[in-house]
């Protein structure tokens, strides 16, 4: 990272969502820097899904080939992390890493992405992106046609249970912290064959390093291949504060089930200089959906940037003809005193 050089854009954040739009910046000939964790949140995960032309890619080559990319347009990718950002008095940003290196820019894109909380309960963690999962259109293929198990945490699970049934004839639905279902639920429930489970679930039963059962509090196991959890979903963006940038609840249900940085549909904060995409702002949007926000962001902070040159290049031709005819009174004021007017 050049300290000393005034970048376009940084992007904090290097998943898709910011590789994406450095990726877009660079090809605009922006001088662009990426500033990476390496904390992905798919990194659990063994491939990436639902990515066009790339399915079954792991997640880390995709990244990798995106580094690659955006280097090869020009664009920087360093490691660290940000741990603040400010507005400097003269226009533009300073973004400050852990290590104490700094560098400065005239716009910010925010893609630092989110961390999954995971229910309290012991051996989710260890199993996580593997056998505990989170998304049916991420992993429902990989497990279709196995015992699935949905673990109740909130107003939701019915939902999730419902949708989990697509990929498996059975499902069961461990009823743990969440709500009691109501009798419309209890019927859909039925309807589909997915079985209510009472109890609250303190383990899994893990065997050759694979899921083989969800153990209950009464002792009693029921056999399971997957177990989907619904997470926390709590967006990285401590260092915006800086900024005077502050995240909202992200609702769903009626549950509060994460935070999220607040934009308009481009992509642009409420700090004028600052954009957000990917995870960080929609937190249940899919890989593939946050390359696609980042790219869309890219172009319009690209914009923005031309409209403030344009206006920088009218003023400066401006300057002249202004010169110019400040010369031309003055030339005119001498000639009228020396002709005695």
């Amino acid at each position: 990272m050049n300290e000393s050089k005034r970048y376009d854009v940084a992007v904090i954040g290097g998943g898709a969502a910011g590789l994406g739009g450095a990726l877009a910046l660079a090809r605009a000939r922006r001088s662009v820097l990426v500033v990476d964790a390496g904390r992905p949140r798919n990194a659990p995960a063994a491939h990436a899904h639902a990515y066009l032309g790339r399915e079954g890619t792991p997640p880390e080559r995709l990244l990798a080939d995106g580094r690659a990319e955006v280097a090869s347009y020009g664009g920087e990718v360093v490691s660290g992390e940000v741990a603040s950002a400010e507005r400097l008095d003269g226009g533009g940003f300073r973004v400050v890493l852990r290590d104490g290196a700094a560098v400065e820019a005239s716009r910010l894109l925010v893609t630092t992405g989110l961390v999954d909380e995971l229910p309290d309960v012991p051996g989710l963690a260890e199993r996580w992106g593997r056998d505990v999962l989170h998304c049916p259109y991420c992993h429902g293929w990989e497990v279709r046609d196995q015992p699935i198990g949905v673990l109740a945490t909130g107003p939701l699970a019915v939902h999730q249970a419902l949708l989990w049934r697509q990929w498996s004839e059975d499902v069961a639905l461990f009823l743990h912290s969440g709500p009691e279902p109501g009798d419309e639920e209890y019927e859909q429930l039925a309807a589909r064959g997915i079985a209510v489970v009472d109890g609250l679930v303190t383990g899994l039963e893990v065997r050759d390093d694979r899921l083989e059962g969800v153990r209950l509090e009464s002792g009693r196991v029921i056999r399971r291949r997957a177990l989907a959890v619904a997470t926390g979903l709590d967006v990285r963006a401590d260092f915006l504060a800086g900024l005077g940038l502050a995240t909202v609840d992200l609702e769903m249900g009626g549950q509060v089930i994460g935070t999220r940085v607040p934009v308009d549909p481009s992509g642009a904060t409420e700090v004028p200089g600052v954009w957000a995409a990917g995870n960080v702002v929609a937190p249940t949007e899919q890989l593939i959906g946050a390359a696609a926000a980042g790219v869309r962001a890219g172009a319009v902070i690209n914009a923005d940037l031309v409209a403030e040159e344009t206006r920088w290049a009218v003023a400066a031709r401006r300057e002249p003809f202004s010169a110019q005819a400040e010369r031309e009174a003055a030339e005119s004021v001498l000639s009228d005193a020396r002709h005695g007017l």
